[in-house]
C-alpha cells in the first residue's frame, strides 16, 4: 500500500465540499472549470508537455491543455492543475511533464489528482461485493469504473492497486490493451482518443468585449477572437 500524504486527502475532502460535490460522486470537469472561472484553452502540444497554469496578482486563472493528450489523461492534468491553483500555497507557473523526476509539490498534485477524481468511497460503490473480497476486479467492472470516472485505464489501475484491489503483478494484463477492452466490451472510444483542440472554456468572449470597449484592442482582433470561439469544437 502506498503511503501518502495525509494532508492532501483533506485537502481533496475541502475541495469537494467547497465545491458542493459529495465524497463519492465523479466529476463534470469542464463544467467545474466554468464553474471556478478558469480560463482554459485545450490546444496541440508537444509529447511531454502536457498542460501548465497560472493565477496572476488579480487572482484571474488560466489553464493551457494538451488536446493531443488523450481525453483520460486530460482529465488527469486538469485536476492535477487545480491543486496548484486552489491548494498548494504561493503557486508559480510551471509546465506539467509526466515522467519527468518530481518534487514534493507535484507528487502531491497527483495525488490530489488520483483522490478527486477516483474517491474510494464511490470506487467501492461499484465493485461487486465477491470481487472486491478476490482482490481482483473484472474487465468488466474496470471498464465501468474508467468510463464513469472518466479516467485512463494507467490512472484507474493504479489507484485499485493503491486501495487493494488489483494486485501489482497483475498491473500488466490489465494495463495491455485498453482499447481494444473498450471495443470488445461495447464502450466508446473517445476516452482513449485525442480531443477538444481549440476548444474555449471560460469567459474569454466576455473578457475581449470588455478590452473592445475600452479601446484596448481592435475590432480586427475582437472579431478574430469571436471567430475562433464560433468555431471551436463543441462540449
Amino acid at each position: 500500500m502506498v503511503k501518502y500524504n495525509p494532508f492532501v486527502f483533506q485537502q481533496v475532502l475541502s475541495f469537494r465540499q467547497s465545491q458542493g460535490l459529495s465524497p463519492s460522486e465523479a466529476l463534470n470537469l469542464k463544467s467545474l472549470l466554468l464553474k471556478l472561472d478558469i480560463l482554459t484553452l485545450y490546444t496541440p502540444l508537444s509529447d511531454g508537455f502536457a498542460g501548465m497554469s497560472l493565477k496572476d496578482s488579480q487572482g484571474d486563472k488560466f489553464m493551457l491543455i494538451n488536446s493531443n493528450d488523450p481525453i483520460g489523461r486530460q482529465h488527469f492534468t486538469i485536476a492535477h492543475e487545480l491543486y496548484h491553483l486552489f491548494i498548494e500555497e504561493n503557486p508559480k507557473p510551471h509546465i506539467c511533464r509526466p515522467g519527468q523526476k518530481k518534487d514534493q509539490s507535484e507528487k502531491d498534485a497527483d495525488l490530489f489528482a488520483s483522490l478527486l477524481l477516483m474517491p474510494s468511497d464511490g470506487i467501492m460503490q461499484m465493485i461487486p461485493p465477491k470481487e472486491q473480497m478476490m482482490g481482483n476486479v473484472t474487465m468488466a467492472t474496470l471498464l465501468r469504473l474508467e468510463h464513469y470516472f472518466s479516467v485512463s485505464r494507467m490512472a484507474m489501475v493504479n489507484r485499485l492497486i493503491d486501495l487493494g484491489f488489483v494486485h501489482r503483478e497483475n498491473k500488466p494484463w490489465y494495463t495491455a490493451h485498453p482499447m481494444q477492452d473498450a471495443r470488445d466490451y461495447g464502450y466508446n472510444l473517445a476516452l482513449y482518443c485525442k480531443g477538444n483542440e481549440n476548444l474555449i472554456i471560460g469567459r474569454i468572449g466576455e473578457l475581449a468585449h470588455r478590452l473592445f470597449d475600452a479601446e484596448l484592442i481592435s475590432e480586427g482582433h475582437y472579431l478574430e477572437i469571436l471567430n475562433k470561439i464560433e468555431n471551436a469544437p463543441e462540449d
